[in-house]
């Protein structure tokens, strides 16, 4: 179960239920009927069972973009008869698709056991690993995606200037109000603190982030503003 943090609008719960359901049922890449939605506190769990990976993480970033949830339990299960296929089939659709990507290096690999591909190896770049992730999820017959693969960066860190060019994108970007978040640094890896006013600029904060040369973790810590 996965768990994300977006924003809280004063609204009931009912309310809210009524929203994400009308989302789930605007969103042309979820069949909402085979999705559940409860509520609790702005909390929601979604539940059911879906045909594919894609369309379990549509389903969450729909109900994302509901103003008034405080966070999303991922609870959908993807199951499909007509995609099922089994694990040897889909790891040799899996290293198919790493052997054919131009952004994923040959240092990642991908192990299938019950139809959950695990992704281990190494990249330079954050951008690597998200790609080799979303392919994993599009692979017919896959339920479940973890991603293990470590950030091991060829170029250095340099930590003052990190702080300084972090601070500059965020200012730059039309997507992200700066004032109100903070920067911080220990070794390698990135902090950001503070708070913004919807999921998507939390989001961008943390893609700014992760461009830094050098950086092998971003915690995003970021608030929604209530």
């Amino acid at each position: 179960m996965t768990q994300t943090h977006t924003r809280t609008q004063q609204i009931t719960d009912h309310e809210l239920k009524s929203s994400v359901t009308e989302e789930l049922s605007w969103a042309s890449n979820v069949n909402a009927d085979n999705v559940g939605v409860s509520v609790n506190s702005g909390a929601i769990t979604l539940s059911g069972q879906v045909n594919t990976y894609p369309e379990k993480s549509a389903a969450v970033a729909a109900t994302l973009r509901v103003a008034g949830v405080t966070s999303v339990a991922d609870e959908i299960v993807v199951w499909s008869h007509q995609a099922a296929r089994d694990d040897t089939g889909i790891a040799a659709h899996a290293r198919q698709a790493l052997e054919r990507s131009s952004s994923v290096p040959r240092t990642v690999q991908a192990i299938v056991h019950d139809h959950q591909v695990t992704l281990t190896g190494t990249v330079p770049w954050n951008y690597q690993r998200n790609v080799a992730g979303r392919m994993m999820e599009n692979l017919p017959g896959v339920h479940s995606v973890q991603n293990d693969i470590k950030i091991v960066p060829q170029l250095p860190f340099a930590a003052d200037s990190a702080k300084l060019n972090i601070r500059a994108a965020l200012v730059r970007n039309a997507q992200v109000e700066a004032d109100h978040i903070h920067v911080h640094t220990n070794g390698t890896e990135i902090e950001l603190t503070g708070t913004v006013q919807t999921w998507a600029e939390r989001s961008q904060a943390g893609h700014i982030a992760w461009n830094t040369p050098g950086v092998t973790k971003v915690h995003n810590n970021l608030h929604i503003a209530r």
